[in-house]
């Protein structure tokens, strides 16, 4: 490569670090702007806070994981967590602040 073609590089490289730098600071005040407004971040829930007792409750009841979880159209998986209450986002947020 020779050394107008290094520089070349190097100019554009530059460019895109910029470029990067710009988008990363618009979405982030984007972001901060709609959390000011009220507007809620993520993928929507599925089940309601009611939905969570029900599944709670029928847990302790005896049924199973997976007939629980074809009930609502959620994995199992989505059922044990709501079930041990790691799924909460008060409880990740605890986490967190315990590291």
């Amino acid at each position: 490569m020779t050394s107008t073609g290094r520089l070349m590089l190097a100019v554009l490289g530059g460019l895109a670090d910029v470029k990067r730098d710009l988008i990363r600071t618009r979405t982030a005040e984007g972001r901060l702007r709609a959390t000011r407004r009220g507007v809620k971040m993520g993928r929507p829930a599925v089940i309601t806070q009611a939905h969570r007792h029900e599944i709670i409750r029928r847990r302790q009841n005896g049924e199973t994981l997976k007939v629980i979880a074809q009930s609502y159209g959620i994995s199992a998986g989505t059922v044990s967590r709501i079930v041990t209450g790691a799924d909460s986002h008060r409880c990740r947020k605890q986490l967190k602040n315990e590291d």
